[in-house]
């Protein structure tokens, strides 16, 4: 399984985004997905998590602002983001996770101009 993130870019404080984690090779029904984020000089960090069954998870930091959703197939993830601030600013990452197998995605750069 690879997942490849997209969608990133350069956008204004208030502005809104939309990331895409598209998963190739085998697809198997997922434990659960997740977007995580890395600043510069800092640890990467959890942003949001959907379950199996559809349940979601957020930050505190972007709760209210970003959204997580996968299609159906489970071979694409998606990270609505809204009302960027400038602390969003971050490569983002996706994972994916089935039992004792986590697999990784390679990055997006956001970046969330003041």
């Amino acid at each position: 399984v690879q997942l490849q993130a997209s969608g990133g870019g350069l956008v204004q404080s208030g502005g809104s985004l939309r990331l895409s984690c598209a998963v190739s090779g085998r697809t198997p029904n997922f434990n659960d997905m997740s977007w995580y984020r890395q600043a510069p000089g800092k640890e990467r960090e959890w942003v949001a998590r959907i379950y199996g069954g559809g349940t979601t998870d957020y930050a505190d930091s972007v709760k209210g602002r970003f959204t997580i959703s996968r299609n159906r197939a489970w071979n694409t993830l998606y990270l609505q983001m809204t009302s960027l601030k400038p602390e969003d600013t971050a490569v983002y990452y996706c994972k994916a996770v089935r039992g004792m197998t986590t697999s990784w995605g390679q990055g997006t750069q956001v970046t969330v101009s003041s």
